[in-house]
């Protein structure tokens, strides 16, 4: 069985939603979120996700994809892109692109399942959001 740590992370304009796989590739489980006070401050982001990389020894990084419901790409994706560049430059780690449409629906979807309401809900959304990005590459990925 494969031992490689992967990082789930749904990159938004004031957070960066955190999920680790356990070591098996098997199940993806939110982690953090790391929060910023402005979109274009990045540096603190970086620097938690290489600490983050570092203590839980992950080999690669799946990023969200915030592609438009028909498959367009916005300016969304445009910055995902450059925070993809700046992340595979400063961790020498694969930064693999996946697909992020419906997660935060599917998100909103497991915390009403769990009786999570009002504020609580800002808290764990980016993490859950980021888990199911996870969850779906490593699904998507079991044989290869």
């Amino acid at each position: 069985m494969k031992t490689e740590r992967l990082m789930g992370l749904d990159f938004g304009s004031k957070t960066v939603g955190v999920a680790l796989s356990d070591p098996t590739g098997l199940i993806a489980s939110p982690l953090e979120i790391i929060e910023r006070e402005r979109e274009d401050k990045l540096r603190k982001t970086y620097a938690r996700i290489e600490e983050l990389i570092a203590e839980y020894d992950v080999s690669k990084i799946i990023l969200g994809l915030p592609l438009n419901m028909d498959s367009s790409e916005g300016d969304r994706v445009r910055k995902t892109g450059e925070f993809k560049e700046a992340l595979e430059r400063r961790t020498g780690l694969e930064v693999i692109f996946w697909d992020e449409r419906l997660t935060t629906v599917e998100a909103h979807e497991i915390m009403s399942e769990a009786n999570v309401k009002g504020y609580d809900r800002k808290k764990y959304v980016d993490k859950i959001a980021a888990a199911i990005i996870l969850q779906n590459y490593m699904d998507n990925n079991k044989n290869s």
